[in-house]
């Protein structure tokens, strides 16, 4: 059982999506650990590395689905790379660059004034702070 006491089979069945074997494996990895920004090469690793046979391309697809579904949020900090957060809460992030590392800043207080008005018809549904870090020199 995890976070809500929901089995990893019930948590893909509760994203609408049906429990195939690579799906309910994936969100086992994924979730097992608490906490965690991942991206679609490293959660393919992890999933070889636990004898599960997937593709790159079945993971990304995954990843989006849950994405959508609103099981994980989708972080684009990197150029072409793309990480994946368990935490679906609003908050903000660091990113180590060079390291590729993605972690939560605390809650409190990074705040977000004079937001502009959005075009009609539509609402902000989240603010994504990404601070980048690097090595004093």
């Amino acid at each position: 059982m995890h976070e809500h006491g929901l089995s990893a089979d019930e948590r893909v069945r509760t994203a609408g999506l049906r429990p195939t074997r690579q799906r309910v494996a994936l969100v086992t990895l994924l979730f097992a650990q608490g906490d965690r920004h991942i991206s679609a090469e490293e959660l393919h690793d992890e999933a070889l590395g636990a004898g599960i046979h997937v593709s790159l391309a079945t993971v990304y697809n995954t990843l989006h689905q849950f994405t959508e579904a609103g099981l994980l949020r989708i972080l684009a900090v990197e150029g072409a790379r793309t990480y994946f957060d368990t935490n679906t809460s609003d908050h903000h992030h660091f990113f180590v660059e060079g390291e590729n590392t993605v972690f939560d800043i605390a809650p409190g207080p990074v705040k977000v004034t004079n937001l502009p008005e959005p075009p009609e018809g539509m609402e902000i549904a989240n603010v994504d702070i990404v601070i980048r870090l690097r090595p004093k020199r």
